[in-house]
């Protein structure tokens, strides 16, 4: 529950449209939830502005469809980050409202609706392989479920120049650049030298021996001699989704 959620229901109890008792209710399970295996933290969208989200990657079907269950009674936004095409199956089969995003391996539902007159600016995301572009998505939907504008240029990386550049406007009416790259992970570097918005750097695991599962990219990134980039953890695009939220909330 968010602090918008409160306000009407509040509203709602003051107009008499909502009882006491229901609205005791719907708050019964605030700020926490325990379900013995997870504990739900229903005030989290309200202390930080962003909410709960499930990290699917290790959790079986059952206990994310059980998750989610609780989420979307309480929460306004709901999602869970790497579930496997086979996991999504199961779930949204039990749960019909939540959309699977296949390359982002996403799962949302009561998303955000974006206003063009909600204030804020364009988010726009960058990657510079075709390889990067699951890590990329996984930037986008959550950027998006939470409210943003976003844009996307993907195949954009340093070994052609030239596609960067022609891009130059999108890149330029950005509020906060997230830049996905792996190899030697020089994009958010080039970035950086050439914009005077926030750049969030997003290192892959794409590359080959010597890149040590996206450490190269990482460390060149967190090199960068561009000031004004930041760096998230190896193949996070979610992380580097919420801090872009984060920069262009208003």
């Amino acid at each position: 529950m968010n602090e918008q959620k409160i306000l009407e229901l509040l509203e709602q109890v003051k107009s008499g449209s909502c009882d006491i008792k229901d609205a005791v209710s719907r708050l019964k399970h605030w700020p926490s939830e325990s379900m013995g295996f997870a504990c739900l933290d229903h005030h989290r969208a309200l202390r930080t502005g962003l909410p709960e989200v499930v990290y699917g990657e290790n959790k079986s079907s059952s206990q994310i469809i059980d998750i989610l269950q609780k989420m979307l009674l309480r929460s306004s936004v709901a999602m869970a980050t790497r579930v496997s095409f086979e996991k999504a199956q199961e779930v949204c089969h039990e749960i019909p409202e939540l959309i699977y995003h296949e390359s982002a391996r996403m799962l949302t539902a009561n998303t955000v609706v974006v206003k063009n007159d909600s204030g804020r600016g364009v988010v726009v995301i960058l990657a510079a392989g075709t390889s990067d572009i699951p890590v990329a998505e996984e930037a986008l939907v959550t950027a998006r479920s939470l409210g943003n504008r976003v844009e996307k240029v993907y195949d954009v990386g340093v070994a052609g120049i030239h596609r960067l550049l022609a891009e130059r406007e999108l890149i330029e009416s950005a509020s906060v650049l997230v830049v996905v790259a792996g190899m030697e992970g020089a994009l958010p570097s080039v970035v950086g030298g050439l914009v005077d918005k926030p750049v969030i750097a997003v290192p892959t695991s794409v590359g080959y021996g010597t890149g040590l599962g996206g450490v190269a990219a990482l460390l060149g990134m967190l090199n960068s001699c561009a000031p004004g980039v930041a760096v998230v953890n190896i193949d996070n695009g979610f992380g580097a989704g919420c801090v872009a939220a984060a920069i262009n909330r208003r």
